[in-house]
């Protein structure tokens, strides 16, 4: 499974499911039986829970001192009562962005600079809608199957194709696994992840001072945003006009444009703000 169109064809012989369809492959490729495939992407979910627990505490702080602390401000009573499930993943996504920052231990999902967006998007939809931990086991395995495609089709790199590459991708493989929780069907979960790559589409990789952690550790937090929204465009609906796989090369295309200095390198964008350089 290479490509999108490729995981579609598989999904319908699995169930219906992206994550059916994962699975399946993961058991064929590594000769390993279903359940210990299973426990073992049961234990990235208890991994990735432990990781949204630690980011926030609210004395954490990273050794620069740029991040730390702010997933606590997030998550405070009053804020889920504002913008609802929303402030929730973005809180999640923020507080395991930072875990990562203060050396933290976290899932790469699928690289570490972006990897608060799928926990943070699966762990407050469960907790909104009760979804059981096997749900989100196999919403996992459609991220996963999503973000194979990605990688091997374009990059997930930040020093090769820029944030969209990280965060993006978080983003694409964020909204397909939302699609399947919420029971949308595999053609939905494409166009999600297609939506979500369209709206990063560019988006820079700039760290201040070299680090994973300013403008990174936020854009975890839009990224999540970007998901939820991807995916319930989807849901309603509404296709995607261009197809997954087209936006997938869409997004290697820009990456290979984009200068040196807005590709991990500290020397454009938000790395190159005076108050950064100070």
């Amino acid at each position: 499974m290479r490509t999108i169109t490729e995981l579609l064809q598989a999904a319908k012989e699995h169930g219906n499911s992206l994550g059916g369809a994962a699975l399946a492959w993961q058991t064929a490729e590594s000769g390993e039986s279903e359940p210990l495939v299973l426990r073992r992407m049961e234990k990235a979910l208890a991994v990735m829970r432990e990781s949204v627990k630690a980011g926030l505490s609210p004395t954490m702080r990273s050794i620069s001192g740029m991040v730390g602390g702010q997933a606590a401000l997030m998550a405070a009573p009053a804020q889920p009562e504002r913008f609802g499930i929303l402030s929730k993943a973005a809180a999640y996504a923020l507080s395991v962005a930072e875990s990562n920052a203060c050396m933290g231990k976290i899932v790469a999902a699928p690289t570490a600079g972006s990897c608060g967006i799928v926990p943070g998007a699966l762990l407050a939809a469960q907790e909104e809608m009760d979804f059981s931990d096997h749900d989100l086991v196999m919403a996992l395995f459609a991220c996963a199957a999503v973000g194979r495609v990605i990688a091997i089709s374009a990059t997930i790199s930040g020093a090769q194709g820029g944030c969209q590459a990280e965060c993006g991708t978080a983003a694409g493989m964020a909204a397909a696994a939302l699609v399947q929780l919420y029971g949308g069907t595999p053609v939905q979960a494409a166009d999600a992840c297609a939506f979500a790559l369209m709206n990063t589409l560019g988006l820079v990789c700039d760290p201040v001072r070299g680090l994973v952690e300013v403008p990174c550790v936020y854009r975890n937090a839009g990224g999540v945003s970007q998901a939820l929204t991807a995916a319930q465009m989807a849901l309603s609906g509404i296709r995607c006009p261009i197809p997954c796989d087209e936006m997938i090369h869409a997004m290697k295309d820009v990456g290979d444009t984009l200068p040196p200095s807005l590709r991990e390198t500290g020397e454009g964008g938000c790395a190159a703000c005076r108050s950064c350089c100070r």
